[in-house]
C-alpha cells in the first residue's frame, strides 16, 4: 500500500510513494518531541491514576465499585475505539486526528481534576477514554509515515526509550503529587504537555494520510462493540453487590452479549470490517490473541488492586506506592533488546511459553506477603514478586510483538497490531470488572467471619455492613473503645489480604493457561525475519503496537 506524505521539503505538496520521504533532521526532531511527548501524556496518566484511586476513593467517599468504573469508564472507550482512531488517522490525516485526541484528552483531564462528585469525575474518564482512543494509535503511525526506512528504525528505537522512561517515572510523580499536592494535580499535569505537544505538531510536524484508505468506515461495528463491551462490563461490575438474579444485571448481560454477537456477524458480513476476521483462521495470530487476553487480564487484575493493598493495607505512603513497581519498568526496558534476541535464536513460541510461567510465578509471589510489614519490608516481601513478574513479562512481549506481526500477511500488519492492542485493552476492562466480584465475595465471607468473633453491637455492624462495598477503605466508627477500633481495622485488612491473595492465585492460572494457549496454537518454526518489527505495521489502521509496561489497568 502506498503511503502519502505531505513532505517538509515540498513546500506543503501531498506527494505519493511507496515509502516515507526522507525527513529532514530538524524536522525529524520535532516529530520525535511532538509524538514522544505526546504518547507520554496517557501512558502517564495510566500510570499514576491507579497510585491516586485509594485517595480519590476516600475523598470522595467512593466505593469499589465507583472505583471500578473510574478504571473501566476510561478502558472501554479506549478498547472500543482505537482501531476507528487509526482508520480516522489513515482516512483525515493522522497529525489531525492526534491533535484532536490531544485536545480531547486534555480538556477531560481538565474536567477529571475539577470533578466535585464521583460521577463527574467517571464522566470525565469517559470523554478522555475518547481522547487516548485517537492519540494513541497516532505517535507511531505519525512516525512511521514521516521517516524513511533507513530513518525509522532509529526513530521508533528513541520513542520507546522515552517512552519507557516516562513510565518510570509516572507513577513516582504521580505518588508525590498526591501526597504532597492532590490527586487532582495528576489530572492537571497533562495541560502544560499538552500546550508544547499542539504546538510543535502544527509548528513543524507535516501531515500525513492514506489516501488509497477505503472511504467507509466501519461505524456500525463500532457502535455494536461499544454498546456490548460497556453493557457487558456494566453487568459484571453491578452483580457485585446486586447478585447475578438481579434484573438489571441479567438484562445488561443479555444485552452485551447479543450486542458482541451481532458484531461478529457484522464483521464477518462487512466489505470494510474493523476486525477482519478471516485473520484469525491462522492459528498463530488466534493463538497469540489467546494468550494475550489471558495474560493483560491477569497483569489488570494485580495492577488494580495492588496499590489498595499497599496504601489501604500495608500502610505505604503514595509515592512509595507509586515506585513500588518501577523495578518492573526498570527490567522491561534494561532487557527489551536481550529478550527480542530469544526470538532470533528460539523462534517466538519457546519465549511465550516460558515467559508467562515465569509471570504465573510472580504473580503468586504476591499472594505471599501478609499484613503489617510497613514499606520497610517491601525488599522481602512484594519485591521478590514484582522482580519475577517483570522478567517474566520482558521475556514475553517482544515475541509476542513479533508473533503477531509474523502471522498475517505484510498488507494486514498494521490492523493485525491494532487488533492485538485493542484485545490487551479489552483484557483489562474485562478482568477488573470479574475481579472486583471475586474479591468483594471473599472479602465479605471472611469479614463476616472475622465480625462474629468481636459481638459488636447492631448499630456498629451497620455502620460496617453498608460501607462493604468500600472494601478495604471501610472508615472505622468512632464510637467505640480504641481495642474494638484496631480489632476492626485488623479483620478489615486480614479479609482485604484473603480476596487479593485470590486475585493473585486466579491471575497466576491465566498466566498459565497463556502458556498453554502458546503451547497449543502458536508454531514453532523460526521466523524468518525474527524480531524484525515492521514499521509499516505500525502505521497502518489501528495504528502502534503499544504493549507498554503499563502501571494500571487502563
Amino acid at each position: 500500500m502506498a503511503t502519502f506524505v505531505k513532505s517538509p521539503c515540498d513546500e506543503g505538496v501531498i506527494r505519493s510513494a511507496p515509502q516515507a520521504a526522507p525527513c529532514a533532521p530538524h524536522v525529524g526532531v520535532w516529530v520525535l518531541v511532538a509524538t514522544i511527548l505526546g504518547s507520554s501524556m496517557a501512558f502517564i496518566d495510566g500510570s499514576v491514576v491507579n497510585v491516586a484511586l485509594p485517595v480519590i476513593q476516600r475523598d470522595l467517599n467512593a466505593t469499589t465499585t465507583d472505583v471500578q468504573w473510574i478504571v473501566e469508564a476510561y478502558s472501554l472507550f479506549l478498547a472500543a475505539l482505537i482501531l476507528v482512531g487509526g482508520s480516522l488517522g489513515d482516512h483525515f490525516g493522522r497529525r489531525r486526528i492526534f491533535a484532536i485526541g490531544i485536545a480531547v484528552f486534555t480538556l477531560s483531564s481538565i474536567w477529571c481534576g475539577l470533578s466535585p462528585t464521583v460521577l463527574s469525575l467517571i464522566l470525565a474518564r469517559a470523554v478522555q477514554g475518547i481522547g487516548a482512543a485517537l492519540l494513541v494509535p497516532g505517535s507511531l503511525a505519525i512516525i512511521s509515515a514521516s521517516f524513511s526506512d533507513e530513518q525509522r528504525g532509529r526513530a521508533i528505537g528513541t520513542w520507546s526509550g522515552f517512552s519507557a522512561l516516562t513510565t518510570v517515572v509516572g507513577p513516582v510523580l504521580g505518588g508525590v503529587l498526591v501526597q504532597y499536592a492532590s490527586w487532582r494535580w495528576v489530572f492537571f499535569l497533562n495541560v502544560p504537555l499538552a500546550a508544547v505537544v499542539l504546538g510543535v505538531l502544527f509548528w513543524r510536524v507535516p501531515e500525513s494520510r492514506d489516501t488509497e484508505a477505503s472511504g467507509r468506515l466501519d461505524w456500525w461495528g463500532t457502535l455494536l462493540v461499544t454498546l456490548g463491551l460497556g453493557a457487558l462490563v456494566y453487568g459484571l461490575i453491578e452483580a457485585g453487590s446486586l447478585g447475578f438474579g438481579n434484573t438489571l444485571v441479567l438484562g445488561a448481560l443479555a444485552i452485551g452479549i447479543v450486542a458482541l454477537l451481532a458484531f461478529l456477524l457484522v464483521e464477518a458480513r462487512s466489505s470494510a470490517p474493523m476486525v477482519p476476521l478471516t485473520l484469525f483462521r491462522s492459528h498463530t495470530f488466534s493463538g497469540a490473541n489467546l494468550l494475550t487476553l489471558l495474560l493483560y487480564g491477569a497483569l489488570s487484575g494485580i495492577l488494580f488492586f495492588f496499590p489498595f493493598n499497599l496504601i489501604q493495607v500495608q500502610g505505604y505512603s503514595p509515592t512509595f506506592a507509586g515506585a513500588a513497581f518501577v523495578p518492573f519498568i526498570l527490567l522491561m526496558f534494561l532487557l527489551s533488546r536481550w529478550a527480542g534476541g530469544l526470538v532470533h535464536r528460539y523462534g517466538a513460541k519457546l519465549p511465550l511459553v516460558i515467559g508467562p510461567v515465569i509471570t504465573a510465578v510472580g504473580f503468586a509471589l504476591f499472594a505471599v506477603p501478609d499484613i503489617g510489614n510497613g514499606a520497610g519490608s517491601y525488599w522481602i516481601t512484594f519485591f521478590p514478586a514484582v522482580l519475577v513478574m517483570g522478567f517474566g513479562m520482558t521475556i514475553t512481549v517482544a515475541p509476542l510483538t513479533t508473533t503477531v506481526m509474523g502471522a498475517v500477511e505484510q498488507r494486514h500488519a498494521g490492523i493485525a497490531s491494532g487488533i492485538n492492542n485493542a484485545v490487551s485493552r479489552t483484557a483489562g476492562l474485562l478482568a477488573i470488572a470479574v475481579f472486583g466480584i471475586v474479591a468483594l465475595s471473599v472479602f465479605n465471607s471472611s469479614l463476616d467471619s472475622h465480625l462474629a468473633t468481636l459481638h459488636l453491637s447492631s448499630d456498629v455492624q451497620h455502620l460496617i455492613d453498608v460501607q462493604r462495598i468500600k472494601l478495604a477503605g471501610i472508615t472505622i466508627p468512632t464510637n467505640v473503645g480504641s481495642e474494638t477500633q484496631v480489632a476492626l481495622k485488623r479483620a478489615i485488612d486480614e479479609s482485604f489480604v484473603s480476596a487479593f491473595r485470590l486475585v493473585s492465585l486466579i491471575c497466576s492460572a491465566l498466566a498459565l493457561v497463556s502458556a498453554l494457549s502458546a503451547w497449543l496454537l502458536v508454531e514453532g518454526k523460526k521466523p524468518e525475519k525474527a524480531g524484525s518489527t515492521t514499521e509499516e505495521s505500525q502505521a497502518g489502521t489501528g495504528g502502534a503496537d503499544e504493549h507498554e509496561p503499563q502501571i494500571s489497568a487502563n
